[in-house]
């Protein structure tokens, strides 16, 4: 789930998040004696799956390298309330100031890991997938893909740069589905050309164009099923159909139900609740 790639991003976001927070200096840490060591543990007040401990170790290793975190509960498990997820042990100092943006990344991204982790279980035994979207915290995209992974989901594009998505604006700028797939296979050709179809009509049309796959948006139960259908007619150049739109666990399962190989949604990095979890220094 983590890679290397992920590496930079995580000292990034970390560098800025400190520099947020700490300015150029922690005022209130400044009241410890900075030679106190002392040992703490981060203990989860809710069920979790947990994602974010490669930004937690960053936090405290830009901090004071002296810091040691020693995890119980690994990236991608799961956690119930009052497991410890991890132990520390360095100066308090260091602990002090870097406890709340350990925990804030710790928190967001536990978030969309477990909500991941929901609106995958909801399409069990289905052929859908789980994708998440651009809909995500600015400056977190790429944590929040890796939590979305985390959760057992899977990744759409990463951005506006290494695939194409054309939607109805676009759609309306070139003319036609027909024309817009035209442009965009002239333009990147070895990318994912995806184009977004809001009726049985439109999804004909772009299969007609050679669509490789087809976004649903917004389809009903019965139009989903009969947009499968219409895909299997075409036979080896059926697409790859993916439905998104109004997503909830509430309705997933139905969704995925009608043979749709995606399911996409925002719900998962946009509409999380910070998962609960606190950091208390151990009295031994």
């Amino acid at each position: 789930m983590f890679t290397d790639e992920l590496k930079s991003v995580v000292h990034r976001n970390v560098t800025d998040a400190l520099a947020e927070d700490v300015g150029d200096g922690d005022l209130t840490a400044a009241l410890i004696d900075e030679d106190e060591l002392v040992g703490a543990s981060i203990t989860a007040r809710e069920s979790l799956v947990l994602a974010g401990g490669p930004w937690a170790n960053e936090v405290f290793r830009q901090l004071d390298e002296r810091v040691q975190v020693d995890w119980y509960i690994e990236d991608g498990q799961e956690a119930e309330a009052n497991d410890v997820v991890c132990k520390l042990v360095g100066p308090a100092r260091a602990l002090l100031t870097g406890e709340r943006t350990a925990l804030n990344f710790l928190q967001t991204l536990s978030a969309t890991a477990s909500a991941t982790a929901a609106f995958v279980a909801a399409v069990a035994g289905t052929r859908a997938k789980v994708l998440d979207t651009r809909k995500t915290v600015p400056g977190l995209r790429q944590a929040q893909k890796y939590a979305v992974r985390c959760g057992g989901g899977h990744n759409h594009r990463s951005g506006l740069y290494d695939a194409i998505l054309i939607k109805e604006n676009h759609i309306r700028s070139a003319g036609s589905i027909t024309e817009a797939l035209r442009r965009a296979k002239a333009v990147a050709a070895e990318v994912l050309v995806e184009v977004e179809v809001e009726s049985l009509g439109e999804l004909r049309e772009a299969l007609d164009a050679g669509a490789e796959r087809v976004l649903l948006d917004n389809f009903a139960i019965a139009d989903l099923r009969e947009a499968v259908t219409i895909n299997a007619a075409y036979g080896y150049v059926s697409a790859e159909l993916e439905a998104s739109g109004n997503i909830s666990l509430e309705t997933i399962r139905a969704i995925a139900e009608t043979g749709v190989d995606y399911i996409s949604t925002g719900a998962i990095t946009k509409n999380i609740r910070a998962i609960d979890l606190s950091m208390l220094f151990r009295i031994d």
